[in-house]
């Protein structure tokens, strides 16, 4: 007990209010403003938001230059917003809030919004898609050119933008805290930049389970329940088509074998009716996990991705056990992704079949 304690002592003096970081921006907002003369207001809101000192470091470049990006890019001169028939004042609104095990900052402005064609015809120019590749693309993954390095959209290079440090860098930073950042726009309405950062980089409790002889950690924190799947019990794996289903309380559940997912099938004789399966919940989206065995569930301390294999969805880190074990971190918004893709099909077709049983039966 004693040294559960201190070590939460020791978590809490870590922890900062995101407030801290935000100090500066007013006034880097208010030079901004006479600098581009346009009217804009800053609105803040969350400051209380509690986050890991190392991580608040990290950020506050990140977020200031967004504020900037949102300032300059974003807004529109008083004129032009005059003309679109939106009041003089351009707002640009901070918030950090916590999500599940994350902080969410966002940064959003009521500007013009991302310029898709001028992001278009840049990464055109720059070789980094091919005119057939563009056509399939939809807007958001267009506006997601804006994080590739040096790419600036700005005609002219002004102390505020252009200078071929963009949003690469602000992604760099984000990616070192084992963040992601997303981003949305709404032409003529404005654009709005989700950052979504682990809450510690310290210490989350997992659930130990075990895939193809290898153990896995998966966050307790998207883990809502565990069944054990049964032939003959209520909870039964069902085939519709080819996709495995879990009926629990009369909802279906998409399934994932994780050893499937994760290409490590050992080649031994799983049994398709029984297993463990961890109904785990992203966002709106809950699905089931199909592990060999669950242990127990321990505290573990996350070690970020090496650089080398930070591109693989499905693991957020990795950690060491107490018997010197290493062992990777699942990462249940990468299962959620490779399920979507794989089974949204299946998905809509299980709610229609789930209907008809649950209605006939």
């Amino acid at each position: 007990n004693v040294t559960a304690e201190l070590q939460e002592g020791v978590m809490k003096t870590r922890m900062q209010p995101i407030g801290n970081a935000w100090q500066k921006l007013p006034r880097i907002v208010r030079d901004l403003s006479s600098e581009l003369g346009k009217q804009i207001e800053l609105e803040m809101h969350g400051a209380d938001t509690e986050l890991d000192r190392q991580v608040l470091d990290l950020i506050k470049d990140p977020l200031t230059h967004m504020v900037r990006n949102s300032a300059d890019h974003g807004l529109e001169t008083p004129a032009e917003r005059l003309a679109a028939g939106k009041g003089e004042q351009g707002t640009i609104r901070l918030s950090a809030y916590h999500e599940g095990g994350h902080i969410i900052i966002c940064i959003a402005d009521n500007g013009r919004g991302l310029n898709t064609e001028k992001i278009k015809a840049k990464a055109l120019s720059s070789g980094l898609v091919t005119e057939a590749e563009l056509e399939k693309m939809s807007e958001a993954q267009i506006h997601k050119f804006i994080f590739a390095p040096g790419f600036s959209t700005a005609a002219a290079v002004t102390s505020v933008s252009g200078r071929g440090v963009g949003m690469d860098v602000v992604r760099t930073n984000i990616d070192q805290i084992g963040g992601t950042i997303d981003i949305k726009s709404v032409a003529g309405e404005g654009s709005s930049v989700t950052i979504k950062i682990p809450l510690t980089l310290a210490i989350v409790s997992a659930l130990i389970v075990e895939a193809a002889g290898d153990r896995f950690a998966i966050p307790q924190l998207s883990v809502v329940e565990l069944v054990r799947a049964r032939a003959n019990s209520e909870h039964r794996i069902e085939r519709i088509k080819d996709t495995a289903v879990l009926r629990l309380r009369n909802k279906l559940l998409p399934l994932i074998h994780l050893k499937k997912l994760l290409k490590i099938d050992d080649g031994a004789a799983s049994d398709p009716e029984n297993g463990f399966i961890v109904v785990t919940q992203v966002g709106s989206q809950t699905f089931g996990i199909v592990v060999d065995g669950v242990f127990h569930t321990e505290e573990i301390v996350v070690k970020p991705m090496s650089t080398k294999l930070r591109h693989i969805d499905m693991f957020s880190g990795n950690t060491i056990l107490g018997d010197g074990a290493v062992i990777m971190i699942i990462d249940p918004n990468g299962i959620a992704k490779a399920l979507g893709a794989a089974g949204s099909s299946a998905h809509d077709m299980g709610d229609e079949n789930g209907a008809h049983h649950i209605g006939s039966g």
